[in-house]
C-alpha cells in the first residue's frame, strides 16, 4: 500500500538508522494499529526508546510524532475493515470501562467540532436551503440514519423535501433525474466512505445543482464536490462510528433554518397538531 506518509519513509529509507529503520518496517507492516499507538507505546512495541520514535517522525520530515500519527489516522480512517476496526478499538479502549471512554470521546469529538466549523459555510448552508425550489438529501449506509433525522425536521418546514433512496442505485438516480439548477442536495458521508455516495455527486454536480456536503475532512472525497462544506468530527468506535458530532451539527443546521422561516413554521405546525390531536398520533396521557 503505497500512500503519502509511506512515500516519504521510502524516499528517506537509505538514509534511516537502524532504530529508524525497525520503525520503517513496522509501521508499514501495521499502520493500522501504528496510527493509533503513542509514540512511547510505538517505541515499546518496536523495541527502541520513545525519543527514537519523536526523531524518526522528524527524519522524514514531520514536525513531530503527533503529526506523524494524525496522517496515519487520516490515511487508515476509510480503509479499515470491520475485523481491523475491531482489533483497533480493543487496543483502544482495553478494559477501560467503555462506556465511560466512549462517551468522553463523543463530547471531544462535538468539542472539536465546535472550534473548527466554519459560521460563514453554516450560515452560507442556511441560505442555500432556504432558497433552493427543491431540497433532495442524500445518505447511505451509516449516514441513511442521518440523512432520515435531518428529512424528518426539515419536510414539515418545506413543500419539497425529496429523501433519496439508496436500496438500488439505479432507482436512487431515477429519483434524482429531475434535479436542475435551482436545486440543493444536503449530501452527507462519513468513513467509509460510500461509492454509491460519490457517484451520485458526479452526477448532481453535472446538473449545476448546488450542494452542501456534510463530512469528516476537507480530504473527504465528497468535498470536492461541494459548494458549501460542514466538517463535523467523527471517529471509530469498534464496528460503528461514532456520528454523534455529525448529528449535533443538523441539528443545529435544522435550528437555524426553521429560525429564519419563523412565522411560516408556526403557521405550519400548527395545522399539523390540529391533525395530529384528529387522529390521535400522539398518546395524550404521556403528555
Amino acid at each position: 500500500m503505497k500512500n503519502f506518509v509511506l512515500s516519504k519513509i521510502d524516499l528517506t529509507d537509505k538514509k534511516l538508522s537502524k532504530g529508524h529503520k525497525k520503525l520503517v518496517n513496522y509501521i508499514t507492516e501495521n499502520y493500522d494499529k501504528a496510527a493509533f499507538m503513542t509514540a512511547s507505546k510505538l517505541g515499546e512495541t518496536v523495541g527502541v526508546s520513545e525519543s527514537t520514535v519523536v526523531r524518526f517522525a522528524t527524519e522524514i520530515g514531520f514536525k513531530g510524532y503527533p503529526e506523524l500519527q494524525k496522517e496515519l489516522q487520516r490515511m487508515i480512517k476509510s480503509k479499515l475493515t470491520a475485523v481491523q476496526r475491531m482489533e483497533v478499538s480493543s487496543n483502544l479502549i482495553g478494559e477501560q470501562d467503555a462506556i465511560k471512554k466512549v462517551l468522553n470521546g463523543d463530547i471531544e469529538l462535538i468539542r472539536k467540532t465546535l472550534d473548527s466549523v466554519s459560521n460563514t459555510e453554516f450560515a452560507k448552508a442556511v441560505d442555500t436551503i432556504n432558497n433552493a425550489k427543491r431540497i433532495y438529501i442524500l445518505g447511505v449506509r451509516s449516514s441513511a440514519s442521518l440523512a432520515s433525522f435531518l428529512y424528518f425536521y426539515l419536510n414539515p418546514v418545506f413543500e419539497n423535501v425529496v429523501l433519496v433512496d439508496t436500496a438500488s442505485a439505479s432507482e436512487m438516480f431515477e429519483q434524482m433525474f429531475r434535479i436542475g439548477e435551482n436545486d440543493v442536495c444536503v449530501a452527507i458521508s462519513f468513513p467509509r466512505y460510500s461509492k454509491q455516495t460519490i457517484n451520485a455527486l458526479r452526477f448532481i454536480n453535472d446538473r449545476g445543482t448546488k450542494i452542501i456536503a456534510i463530512t469528516d475532512s476537507d480530504d473527504s472525497p465528497i468535498a470536492e464536490y461541494a459548494d458549501t462544506l460542514l466538517v463535523a468530527k467523527s471517529d471509530m468506535v469498534s464496528v460503528v462510528d461514532s456520528l454523534v458530532a455529525p448529528l449535533s451539527l443538523i441539528n443545529a443546521l435544522v435550528v437555524a433554518v426553521t429560525f429564519s422561516r419563523r412565522e411560516e413554521v408556526y403557521n405550519n405546525f400548527n395545522k399539523l397538531e390540529s391533525i395530529w390531536d384528529e387522529y390521535q398520533v400522539y398518546d395524550k396521557q404521556t403528555e
